[in-house]
């Protein structure tokens, strides 16, 4: 054995002589100290850096991010020629969610995180902070029914915008949801809707001969003018003796 190879036994047999399985009491050694230690900005913090003043910084203008969505109409919710809203959700993003049915099951997920609180499980604008805000006294605050008539046509494009932006005291949830999530609510709140919804024929309840008749329950026509007792609601009237 040359004095070379004895030399690094010795080192080897040195630095493993020293690992027991023990935890060290002695401080580490740090090289690059100021890489050990570094400063940091919170969510929403101050800064004394940059002139606004702010930790969180924008979009650099004119960038495109590699993960970001190109397309404007899944982007923005609008038409880019016309500038009018898209109607229904764009085909790639159920498509790249796996589908309809696994979109709106995403879009139940996210919806009870994030709207639920102010507009309710089933969008009637119920919600725990609303039904707070109520008691109160600040009635400003409670939040539109989706089951109204008006928010029941409009487009897709315009509802997503709104979750992207906000309106009126809801906050913008562009920033906290991703985009295909947005996507994702739309279709659940058009699924509670659609499970909320019902409009009876006028003439429901009652049925009625060919030429418009209303017929009694012994399957006859009522009499002039009668409606067919225990139908729409119309109690049947007692038999005298």
């Amino acid at each position: 054995m040359t004095l070379q190879r004895l030399l690094l036994a010795v080192v080897l047999l040195a630095a493993t002589g020293g690992c027991r399985g023990q935890a060290s009491k002695d401080p580490p050694i740090v090289p690059i100290r100021n890489m050990h230690q570094q400063p940091r900005y919170n969510p929403q913090g101050p800064s004394a850096f940059f002139a606004d003043g702010r930790a969180m910084r924008p979009l650099v203008r004119g960038t495109v991010a590699r993960e970001m969505e190109v397309d404007p109409r899944m982007l923005t919710g609008r038409v880019q020629d016309t500038g009018g809203w898209v109607l229904e959700i764009p085909v790639a993003v159920v498509e790249r969610k796996g589908g309809s049915e696994a979109l709106v099951q995403r879009g139940r997920d996210r919806y009870g995180i994030y709207c639920a609180p102010c507009h309710g499980l089933t969008g009637d604008g119920q919600g725990m902070v609303a039904i707070r805000a109520a008691a109160l006294g600040a009635g400003a605050f409670q939040p539109p029914s989706f089951h109204a008539d008006r928010l029941r046509h409009v487009p897709d494009g315009q509802i997503f915008a709104t979750i992207t932006h906000g309106i009126r005291n809801m906050p913008p949830y562009g920033p906290a949801i991703p985009l295909d999530d947005r996507w994702a609510i739309v279709s659940y709140v058009r699924a509670l809707q659609i499970s909320q919804y019902t409009e009876a024929p006028p003439d429901a309840g009652i049925p009625v001969t060919d030429a418009g008749v209303p017929v009694t329950d012994a399957g006859v026509p009522a009499p002039d003018g009668a409606v067919a007792p225990g139908d729409a609601g119309v109690p049947t009237p007692e038999v005298q003796p």
